[in-house]
């Protein structure tokens, strides 16, 4: 699965593939250990001469099972690097891996390639595995009973090979063919998004669809090992539900994210620093809170800016602070002392819009910003809070 890289990396780091670095979240440790409750019983039935030992071949079956899904998210970053895509980091987590980059592909037909190449290998190893599982004999109980006879452990250890090589073959082929699901944020859901948006022009509307069936797909996951169960004569077990919950969850989950972001884009064009900047009055220091909340107040302002004796702008009141000011105190408290201080980064072009306006904001986060012509004239005061409000509107 492929991502646009969120704020920073969680999870341990456990090494780096061609520069990129590979994080395992601590959500794998829970699913390790379900896998190898999991996956010992199968184990100890079909080699019960090991014992215990099948808890350590089950947990073994879990690292293998995450180094595959590695190779399938290593498949995403280096066709996004062939690409040109700048890839931040590879993160192994509950359910699977997540390869994020620093942007998202420019070209439907290049992210098509990125987002189909970690299923292709997955569905690569699968057939590995099966080859391999011919070339040593079959399945896991194909041994023969005078091979097991005249050399006991060798037969359990080819059993042992044969088991995880088994089940990495299933796990692979399973994995390949869910991902390849048309439904947001899977990996099938972003060649269907390249392909609509190649079709239509717009990217936009393509991730919109493509959620819209997502979250369709989400709910006919949820009910997929239900109705097998069904089908099959049984009633739903426990494990059924929690496993239909866990997939459909997670693909809802991540079809409305897709949404939400696709829909704020939508908004994005409107939002301009120009029209979000509040009407700002220059406040003089050493002025009292009391007097500038009343000069603020007959000039129809709502943000404030402190100026030193040149009429220069130095900072800027922090609206928070003001409002917990008791209006007591408010006529012995000088502005300037509720107000941040007028840094480079916090002077923001009356012409920013969209996303480059919010990719500003970002990159120097603040509660309020100084919106300035290009002469470095005052248009206003922009607080985070109204961009916020006019993205999520």
């Amino acid at each position: 699965m492929t991502e646009q890289v969120p704020d920073r990396p969680s999870g341990w780091l456990v090494g780096r593939i061609r520069g990129v670095p590979v994080y395992v979240a601590p959500s794998w440790a829970i699913i390790a250990l379900l896998i190898t409750l999991m996956f010992a019983p199968t184990v100890g039935y079909h080699i019960p001469e090991i014992e215990g030992g099948k808890y350590g071949v089950s947990f073994t079956y879990a690292v293998l099972l995450y180094a595959s899904v590695l190779i399938h998210e290593l498949g995403h970053a280096f066709t996004a690097m062939r690409f040109g895509v700048p890839v931040t980091r590879i993160t192994l987590q509950l359910l699977g891996g997540v390869t994020e980059m620093s942007r998202e592909s420019n070209s439907p037909k290049r992210e098509f390639a990125i987002a189909g190449a970690g299923p292709a290998l997955s569905l690569v190893l699968g057939v590995l595995a099966w080859g391999a599982i011919q070339a040593l004999g079959g399945d896991p109980g194909g041994l023969s009973g005078a091979t097991a006879a005249s050399n006991p452990d060798d037969s359990v250890r080819m059993r042992i090979v044969l088991e995880l090589l088994d089940a990495l073959m299933y796990a692979n082929i399973a994995v390949g063919l869910f991902n390849l699901l048309p439904g947001l944020p899977l990996d099938g859901g972003i060649m269907l998004r390249s392909a609509l948006w190649g079709a239509s022009g717009h990217a936009n509307r393509a991730t919109i669809s493509a959620g819209h069936i997502g979250r369709v797909l989400a709910v006919v996951v949820f009910f997929i090992p239900i109705g097998l169960d069904v089908v099959a004569g049984r009633d739903p077990d426990v494990i059924s539900v929690v496993w239909g919950g866990l997939l459909g969850g997670f693909i809802w989950f991540g079809a409305t994210a897709s949404l939400r972001g696709a829909q704020i884009r939508e908004k994005l064009p409107s939002i301009g620093a120009r029209t979000l900047a509040r009407r700002a009055l220059p406040v003089e220091t050493g002025l009292p809170l009391a007097e500038a909340l009343r000069r603020a107040g007959a000039f129809g302002a709502t943000g404030l800016v402190v100026v030193d004796g040149t009429g220069r702008p130095v900072g800027l009141v922090n609206e928070a602070a003001v409002a917990a000011t008791p209006e007591q105190r408010r006529p012995w408290v000088a502005v300037e002392t509720l107000a941040r201080r007028l840094e480079p980064g916090l002077r923001v072009s009356a012409d920013l819009t969209g996303e480059s306006l919010i990719r500003y904001l970002d990159a120097t986060p603040a509660t309020e910003y100084l919106v300035v012509e290009a002469d470095g004239s005052v248009v206003g005061v922009l607080a985070t809070a109204d961009v916020r409000r006019a993205v999520e509107a």
